[in-house]
């Protein structure tokens, strides 16, 4: 494992961090066995920066990391959750919700608080409530150790958010493919030479980049004279960044954090080559022309009022674009957002009843609900519409018939 410094605490980090918002699941929960087993292998491996907050999984990942760091690994990590803005509404919540927090994680301190999901609007609203006077008397308590803060937004406010307080590190997106947008590489120079660690989420756009490869992508890294998986193009090109701290991945699956691992243990700054370098801006602009949703699957937008699967939608929709598998697609629209015989309400696009929700909560900026349309005049045509009735009234049958078997 190679590791990198943080300037102002002195952390060598993990230059591949362990983020806690993609779990593995079984069923709609998470797979408490699998995720300790997986989250402790990587510890033990040299893995020692963990990334949660207090949203991710609805609430379950705190809890979880609870529980999985018992045993003497909480002590072996630099642990990082995040307030929730959203739910700050005075300046007497500050410190009900960290106290929570604390008690999820059964730890008395944290290594690094980070505020959520920031950009200069919601910035200068908890700004106002006080938040910057709360971190520093939670520094000066022992309840925090390091202050740092999440972004979604432009680099305008990035900057000024940045030049705002005495941070210590700071989170944002960043992969091939979205280098100009949000803070972009020129947030990234300017926080890392005001001296922030940067903590990079995102790094394959959700998985996105390490899916199967579109025709048009995979004839650019077939051409590399090194071969690579589009994981590790991927995450190369961020670690290739001197500047970055760490990079956090999502990893639920054995082969992923395997993989992920021994990338990190050869990825230095500045080792790909120019003509490495100009193949994954090729591979960038094969992609850009083909998405037409910049959903991350971040799912900051979740719950839905109306139950729309929203991530879901787009992640499907996308893969139609990309991939032009509209039999598979249909299918998989149907399979994935249908309820099922305890839960037949679905969560399909045509669910939306366009209440605007989603926008306001969107880190990307997007306009949900006409996408959502868009989603909706795809897949949900007159055949489609017949099958959901057909499948629904069998479910209705089903259940029916199981209530019976029970009385």
């Amino acid at each position: 494992m190679l590791y990198r410094k943080v300037p102002k605490s002195g952390d060598q980090l993990s230059i591949l961090g362990y983020g806690c918002m993609r779990l593995p699941l079984k069923g709609v929960v998470i797979d408490e066995k699998r995720a300790t087993r997986q989250l402790r292998s990587a510890i033990d491996r040299g893995v020692n920066y963990i990334d949660t907050a207090q949203p991710y999984h609805m609430g379950a990942s705190e809890p979880f990391l609870g529980r999985a760091l018992q045993g003497g690994y909480r002590e072996k990590v630099r642990l990082a959750t995040k307030q929730f803005s959203l739910k700050i509404r005075s300046a007497e919540d500050f410190a009900p919700h960290l106290a929570a927090q604390l008690k999820k994680l059964q730890t008395n301190y944290l290594d690094y608080y980070l505020l959520h999901g920031i950009s200069g609007p919601v910035f200068e609203r908890i700004k106002g409530l006080g938040v910057l006077e709360f971190l520093e008397q939670a520094k000066k308590d022992g309840r925090i150790r390091y202050t740092g803060f999440s972004f979604h937004g432009d680099a305008v406010a990035f900057k000024e958010i940045v030049d705002a307080y005495d941070w210590d590190i700071c989170q944002i997106q960043y992969n091939y493919i979205d280098e100009n947008i949000q803070a972009g590489t020129e947030g990234l120079k300017y926080a890392a030479a005001k001296r922030l660690g940067v903590i990079i989420m995102e790094p394959l756009r959700g998985g996105n980049l390490a899916r199967k490869v579109p025709p048009a992508v995979q004839a650019v890294w077939d051409r590399a004279e090194r071969k690579r998986t589009p994981a590790e193009w991927g995450l190369r090109w961020v670690w290739n960044h001197p500047e970055v701290t760490c990079v956090l991945s999502g990893m639920n699956e054995d082969k992923h954090i395997e993989e992920n691992l021994r990338i990190a243990g050869e990825a230095l700054p500045d080792s790909l080559s120019e003509k490495e370098l100009a193949l994954i801006r090729e591979a960038a602009e094969k992609y850009q022309g083909l998405g037409k949703v910049a959903c991350t699957g971040c799912r900051y937008c979740m719950p839905c009022p109306a139950g729309v699967d929203i991530p879901t939608c787009f992640e499907l929709y996308n893969q139609r674009q990309v991939f032009g598998e509209k039999g598979q697609s249909m299918a998989m629209y149907f399979l994935r957002l249908y309820g099922g015989i305890e839960s037949p309400r679905h969560r399909f696009a045509s669910a939306c009843t366009e209440c605007g929700n989603c926008r306001k909560l969107c880190p990307q900026g997007l306009p949900v609900p006409e996408l959502i349309r868009d989603v909706r005049k795809t897949f949900e045509n007159p055949i489609f519409k017949s099958v959901v009735w057909f499948f629904g009234g069998y479910l209705a049958y089903q259940k029916w018939r199981y209530r019976r078997r029970k009385k």
